[in-house]
């Protein structure tokens, strides 16, 4: 008689479910592009005037002025930079130096939620405005399921300069939506998390967004949406957090470095005061 009931019962699979991280100022302290403006000055691809322009925009970043002209007007003039930049040297010299630009400035609360959506059964993905070429290394350090990212034109191995894909603002959730269907992420039980009010679309697109350090349009809009609001503050090499990491090789690094043009488009936004750090909920 057990066994006649038990046929009316379906045995549905659980649909998947993803966080989806935006990186500058939500799980890196700075920019990701303009951190690498020194080790390509020392590689000959950029001049001192560069690197100086690169450190105040990361200063104006930093410390919140920027606004959508000021980070169009960057991400125009970093655009142009790059142009005629062999793509292999470029592979070079971040695989050279990524490690030691980017795991210290890995914020903890970020490097912990991870650890908790993998616990979760969730997968993790970064989201985010910088060149997949720098980007995918830092996925892989961080141990991210997938990476979304800025693509730029390459001919005869050089950047031209233009924009294949720009992963900024609408187009995130746009990706968002498109991993949904190719993964089967059911986005009402998925998380997303970022700092900035260009990545409203990304926050919606989900049922539990997560706004981290924001800037004082996106903190409006968590306000009247009344989305969580978390605090990063504790940037730490991935190393002294957990010894036992396994850090990628310098192969695996040069797989995936990037030019920097047109990276920081969307890094350079407001930064303003910060409230507790809320917990995740459990899956």
């Amino acid at each position: 008689m057990v066994g006649l009931y038990a046929r009316d019962v379906e045995n549905l699979p659980q649909p998947r479910t993803a966080a989806f991280f935006d990186l500058d100022k939500t799980v890196i302290a700075k920019s990701s592009a303009l951190t690498f403006s020194r080790s390509f000055y020392h590689g000959g691809l950029i001049n001192r005037r560069a690197v100086l322009r690169s450190a105040y925009a990361q200063f104006v970043y930093l410390l919140g002025g920027a606004d959508h002209d000021q980070t169009e007007r960057m991400r125009q003039y970093l655009s142009a930079l790059c142009r005629g930049w062999n793509v292999q040297q470029v592979k070079e010299i971040v695989a050279e130096t990524l490690h030691d630009v980017i795991d210290p400035i890995i914020y903890d609360e970020a490097a912990s939620l991870i650890e908790q959506h993998h616990a979760a059964g969730r997968d993790v993905v970064i989201v985010s405005t910088s060149g997949a070429e720098v980007v995918e290394p830092i996925g892989e350090l961080l141990g991210a399921d997938r990476v979304v990212a800025t693509r730029m034109v390459v001919e005869d191995g050089c950047y031209t300069g233009e924009v294949e894909y720009y992963a900024y603002g609408p187009a995130k959730a746009e990706a968002i939506a498109g991993l949904a269907v190719s993964e089967g992420y059911d986005l009402a039980r998925c998380y997303a998390y970022s700092d900035s009010v260009t990545d409203v679309p990304m926050l919606e697109s989900v049922g539990h967004p997560h706004v981290v350090n924001p800037d004082r349009a996106l903190r409006r809009e968590a306000a009247a949406r009344d989305w969580p609001v978390l605090t990063f503050e504790r940037p730490v090499r991935l190393k002294q957090r957990v010894p036992s990491l396994s850090m990628p090789s310098r192969p695996a690094l040069a797989a995936g470095v990037a030019v920097l043009a047109a990276a920081c488009a969307a890094g350079l936004v407001w930064y303003t005061s910060r409230r507790r750090l809320a917990r995740v909920p459990s899956a």
